[in-house]
């Protein structure tokens, strides 16, 4: 790291007007110096002021006072559309997401941006001709992040941590003086993460970049800053090094809910050899789930629990009938005329209704409208699930001659999010709004009575019924958005890491109420997540995955979980 400032920000403002006419300061005079080769952190809780300061100085976001110097260019308020450009050519910018890859190989992907940095066209690019120039500064930039064995596999088949390190090598193809990571591998396994973090450190060592990383994860900042700053409503409250800032920054985290999960011996959900094969097009096998046998237990929150790739996710959509195995079955213990039977979630028809009926499910993209009130989205989920509804809707589908395999079949729909569910009712040419008919919004105006009880659980003010997302506070929504999947007391919830972009604050808020919700209404979880704190805090016991099969299956969670960051040499959680 040397003494001459690469980025300097001088009393930097910026404000948003929302379209309720509200308007939100999200930095407020902020002043800042990063030297060059520097590492520098950027930590707070959502809506603290970290995306908006890295979108300015991507060179992307305009701002309303101030000044922000990067490399040789300067932007104020007033600067022309040329400066913002320069700006963009002085740093490059990796998201969370995968974007902007081409469907080539890893090495025709660096080249191509290499002869944009050159020509200033990726498309117009002759890979052949391309190559020969090319072609060995390319395959030193795989190298850097770790891909140069991967540098003749396509994009496509590329492991999501390895898409990551592709879109770096790109951007490093660009020379930039200033690298920008925004929450980078948040969602991603501790393996995962590990080789993100690992090239990140390269990168800067080998060729002295400047990083400016945000990140609400502690341990990100520990493994890889020089030196961390706290955002606090658009202020920088504190900076200094990671561990005094991070303890800083945790300072208002709530303890750790003292209630103990304790399973009963009764059986709810029996997995009997489920074995499941995926094949890719372009990439032969990828995924071969098999002879994966367990039962979940009344009142486990039992934590799937492996790398990326190792099945865990599908395993879940499997137990929920999302997705069917190639051979085995999942099993469910229905009590019917005051006998307990156990009905196949394969098996359509009126008993798997009421399955579902009990079932909540939250997948990773699970959100709340932005259009739509917490009340109106409430009302819709309870239409879907509240015990009378369903029963309106069989009787409505006998009126209307739908037989019950179908009925069922679009009942399963409702546990889709609701663009995979629209886009499957197209598919066989049925209109979406069918949902809507045979399963109409529960009376919003008898939502509250109905709720009171899961908003005091979840420690939500039941004023928030009346609001929509972007009124909310971001512990708030999370927790809106549990209410909406809990509003009809499930019996059990199947989690598939909706909490992975979490801020530590706002993670421990979840898992305490989640504690809360279990204890009060006897809910049984079971949930994929790769965060192993809220896996130690939350679980009573873990299931380990690796390639398709279970390794492991213990009650002696924090074990359990230890093995897995040893399995994943995650050195940054050690």
């Amino acid at each position: 790291m040397s003494d001459k400032n690469v980025v300097s920000i001088k009393n930097l403002s910026k404000s948003y007007k929302l379209d309720n006419g509200h308007e939100v300061q999200a930095l407020k005079n902020i002043s800042l110096d990063v030297k060059e080769g520097e590492i520098l952190g950027v930590i707070g809780t959502s809506g603290s002021g970290k995306s908006t300061l890295l979108r300015i100085l991507r060179g992307v976001e305009e701002f309303d006072e101030g000044e922000v110097t990067v490399g040789r260019y300067t932007l104020k308020p007033d600067s022309t559309k040329y400066f913002f450009n320069q700006v963009k050519r002085e740093t490059a910018i990796h998201l969370q997401r995968s974007f902007g890859i081409w469907p080539e190989t890893a090495l025709e992907n660096v080249v191509r941006k290499l002869y944009a940095k050159k020509y200033r066209d990726e498309s117009g690019c002759e890979l052949d001709v391309a190559i020969k120039e090319f072609g060995d500064e390319a395959m030193e930039l795989l190298k850097l992040v770790g891909l140069d064995h991967k540098s003749d596999h396509l994009a496509s088949v590329l492991s999501g941590g390895e898409k990551q390190r592709l879109i770096m090598a790109r951007q490093l193809a660009k020379k930039p003086k200033v690298m920008l990571l925004d929450e980078p591998a948040t969602m991603a396994c501790p393996k995962t993460k590990q080789d993100i973090l690992n090239a990140i450190k390269k990168i800067n060592d080998e060729l002295g970049i400047t990083i400016i990383i945000v990140s609400h994860l502690p341990e990100i900042h520990k493994y890889l800053a020089d030196r961390v700053i706290l955002l606090k409503d658009g202020e920088i409250e504190k900076e200094g090094d990671a561990e005094e800032i991070i303890e800083e920054f945790l300072a208002p985290i709530d303890d750790v809910c003292d209630i103990e999960i304790k399973s009963s011996d009764e059986t709810v959900i029996k997995a009997i050899d489920l074995n499941k094969k995926f094949i890719l097009l372009h990439g032969g096998e990828v995924l071969d789930i098999r002879d994966i046998s367990f039962e979940v237990k009344r009142h486990d929150i039992l934590s799937l629990v492996g790398v990326s790739g190792a099945g865990k996710t599908i395993l879940l959509r499997m137990l929920g009938g999302l997705d069917v195995p190639d051979s085995g079955d999942v099993l469910f213990e229905l009590e019917k005329d005051d006998e307990k039977n156990w009905i196949s979630i394969e098996e359509a028809g009126l008993d798997r209704m009421e399955i579902r009926r009990n079932l909540g499910f939250m997948h990773q993209e699970f959100a709340l409208m932005y259009y739509a009130t917490i009340q109106e989205q409430l009302a819709r989920k309870l239409g879907y699930k509240r015990w009378d509804m369903v029963e309106e809707a069989k009787k409505k589908a006998k009126e209307e001659g739908l037989p019950d395999q179908l009925l069922d079949a679009l009942y399963q729909l409702t546990d889709l999010p609701l663009r995979e569910a629209k886009a499957r009712l197209e598919q066989v040419g049925l209109d979406p709004d069918i949902l809507d008919e045979l399963f109409p919004k529960f009376p919003e105006t008898a939502v509250r009575e109905e709720v009171e009880d899961l908003f005091e659980a979840l420690d939500l003010p039941i004023e928030i019924l009346h609001r929509k997302s972007y009124e909310l506070s971001g512990g708030q929504k999370v927790r809106a958005m549990l209410a909406i999947v809990l509003a009809s007391k499930p019996d059990i919830l199947l989690l598939d890491e909706p909490f992975g972009d979490l801020d530590p604050i706002t993670l421990r808020t979840v898992s305490n109420s989640l504690k809360r919700i279990c204890d009060e209404f006897g809910t049984t979880i079971v949930m994929v997540s790769h965060n192993t704190d809220f896996i130690k805090e939350l679980s009573n016991r873990a299931i380990f995955m690796d390639d398709g099969l279970a390794l492991d299956d213990s009650k002696d969670v924090d074990g359990l979980v230890n093995r897995f960051i040893g399995f994943c040499n995650a050195e940054y959680l050690m």
